[in-house]
């Protein structure tokens, strides 16, 4: 195969490349970019093609592969290098400490809006915590399963609703 009849056929591949792109990416400009940077690639290394094998297939596998080195490149990039004598390796934005405190603190909530549930809510939301399956709690408290399950739906509800400060303090 011919450099131009080559290239014409990897160009007949970009409308099929460019969803790809967009999956891996979520960004059209990044996606453009890993599109054509798979394409300068591919063309690079026509010679490594074997003619008569699945072209499309080679280049998503180029796409992926670009794909997954830009981002371990961005991942070293955001690593801090700590040269102390301990040679520690601290990734900047994934480690959040919290202290104890606010762990008690959301425990005590936590307990507090349980107690507060009203007891035909608790009590099964409680023995489904306790390790209940939904067929025992019916069993034991003598309702329908779909009004154990109806209940702790309830619950788990409730207490989402109370408890949703803690919903972005947590993320």
């Amino acid at each position: 195969m011919t450099a131009s009849e080559f290239s014409h056929s990897i160009k007949d591949m970009t409308s099929s490349l460019k969803p790809f792109a967009m999956k891996l990416t979520k960004d059209v400009e990044e996606a453009n970019d890993l599109l054509q940077e798979t394409m300068l690639k591919a063309f690079i290394n026509r010679d490594k093609f074997a003619e008569g094998t699945n072209l499309k297939a080679w280049l998503y596998t180029i796409m992926k592969n670009t794909f997954i080195t830009n981002y371990q490149r961005l991942v070293r990039r955001n690593t801090f290098i700590d040269s102390t004598e301990n040679l520690h390796y601290i990734n900047s934005s994934s480690n959040i400490t919290h202290n104890l405190a606010f762990s008690a603190f959301a425990l005590a909530d936590i307990n507090k809006a349980i107690e507060n549930l009203d007891d035909a809510y608790r009590v099964p939301f409680v023995m489904h915590f306790r390790g209940f399956k939904y067929h025992e709690i019916a069993d034991k408290l003598q309702i329908p399963i779909g009004t154990v399950k109806n209940r702790i739906h309830i619950a788990r509800k409730e207490l989402k609703e109370k408890l949703s400060v803690y919903s972005t303090n947590m993320n």
